[in-house]
């Protein structure tokens, strides 16, 4: 939930880095959107000369086009963010507005990592909510997914904090100090599976609110 600036971390909070390899990330992205244009580019080309090998490579450039959102998407969600985690919870600052998901309104956190490219891994912080959350809180909606769980027992809605391997011991360490009785561990998932806010919902039902 987002909460008002009389609450604030504790002095004593782990200060998460959350743009430390924003530079590669960006380079990633950058050749994989140019990949991907190519191949678009080439395919349509293709197509209109009458080759049928013209639908493959189009299919592939808007995969890669796919793949490079993901890194462009989380260096531009990441600027102005500060995370820190205490005995209370999980804080998320985004410049003047701040979030908090306490610990005790959670079911379970662990960490999910996925494969990007051939050497690159992506992690995630998932935390669980024990009841309904706010999709679309001011600060924390950026962060909500809905996805089949991985037990029966966790709800679709989760909060999904993306980061890179440079803050994976930090903040693992952090969640198991604090909140060691919802640690799920770390579990693999497919490539990909950072994904992306709902923006389109969140735009229709902040629109339906205040109409």
């Amino acid at each position: 939930m987002s909460s008002p600036r009389t609450l604030s971390p504790s002095p004593a909070a782990t200060v998460v880095r959350t743009t430390g390899r924003a530079s590669k990330l960006i380079a990633i992205g950058t050749v994989l959107a140019a990949i991907g244009l190519l191949c678009l580019i080439g395919g349509i080309a293709m197509l209109a000369g009458g080759s049928a090998r013209g639908a493959g490579a189009v299919v592939m450039g808007l995969l890669f086009l796919f793949f490079a959102a993901i890194p462009l998407v989380s260096v531009r969600n990441g600027r102005g963010l500060r995370v820190s985690l205490d005995e209370t919870g999980f804080w998320l600052e985004r410049g003047a507005a701040q979030g908090l998901i306490r610990w005790d309104s959670l079911a379970g956190a662990g960490v999910h990592w996925s494969t990007f490219g051939r050497r690159t891994k992506v992690y995630s912080l998932e935390l669980y909510p024990t009841g309904p959350i706010d999709r679309d809180d001011p600060v924390l909606w950026t962060l909500v997914r809905d996805e089949d769980p991985l037990a029966p027992q966790l709800p679709r809605l989760r909060y999904r904090f993306p980061f890179d391997a440079a803050a994976r011991d930090q903040l693992t360490a952090a969640v198991q100090r604090h909140a060691p009785q919802l640690w799920l561990g770390e579990t693999e998932r497919a490539t990909g599976h950072i994904g992306t806010p709902d923006r389109k919902g969140h735009v229709q039902r902040t629109a339906a609110r205040k109409a």
